[in-house]
């Protein structure tokens, strides 16, 4: 789902009306397009199997466990696939261990993808649950997927970098330092997040 082009609009808008620094960048960089991800199960096992591995070789892990588990990619199928099958289509030890977690606690019911907490902190709690799915993993889940608008990655380097740009800050913030300037921005912290990423690399500023 992910947050909507005017969803962001109406954000980021309400944002710049009060803070100079945000404004003056979005006069030079322009609205952000969406980052939308399909919620559910495949889109964190995707996480699972991109993790520290370029785009085109975790593409190339996907196509080969679509073709051994069959495009819908089932946790049933997945947890009965045996280990040097799943290693033969690029899944490392460890990925496999994070895979079956997340597939156990989704059999289960452990997990439950369609009813997350409305909260968000509860909700990150829930995926943390998952093997191999820290908080940052969780809280891209949450903005991208789920679009939540008050998602604040406040540990994400190129956010903190993004930050730095957008508000002329002397040295790049902290996690801590991320999170207490992003205070005033509630509710709409998920689409400054999708901005400061929109403007990390844009050379005009």
């Amino acid at each position: 789902m992910g947050i909507s082009a005017d969803a962001l609009r109406t954000g980021l808008d309400a944002i710049a009306a009060r803070e100079p620094g945000m404004a003056r960048a979005l006069a030079i960089a322009g609205y952000p397009e969406p980052r939308i991800r399909a919620t559910g199960y495949a889109t964190l096992l995707r996480t699972i199997v991109g993790q520290q591995v370029s785009v085109a070789s975790a593409a190339a892990v996907w196509g080969k466990l679509e073709a051994l588990l069959g495009e819908t990619m089932a946790p049933e199928v997945l947890l009965a696939a045996e280990f040097d099958a799943l290693r033969g289509c690029g899944l490392s030890r460890q990925k496999q261990g994070y895979a079956r977690s997340l597939c156990e606690l989704v059999v289960a019911g452990t997990l439950d993808l369609d009813n997350l907490p409305g909260d968000d902190e509860d909700a990150i709690a829930q995926l943390v649950q998952i093997k191999g799915i820290g908080r940052w993993s969780a809280e891209i889940y949450l903005l991208f997927a789920e679009g939540r608008p008050d998602i604040w990655p406040a540990g994400d380097l190129a956010v903190q970098a993004g930050l730095h740009k957008i508000l002329g800050l002397e040295a790049r913030p902290s996690e801590k330092e991320a999170r207490a300037l992003a205070e005033p921005w509630r509710p709409h912290r998920g689409a400054v997040a999708i901005f400061t990423w929109h403007c990390y690399n844009n050379a005009a500023l």
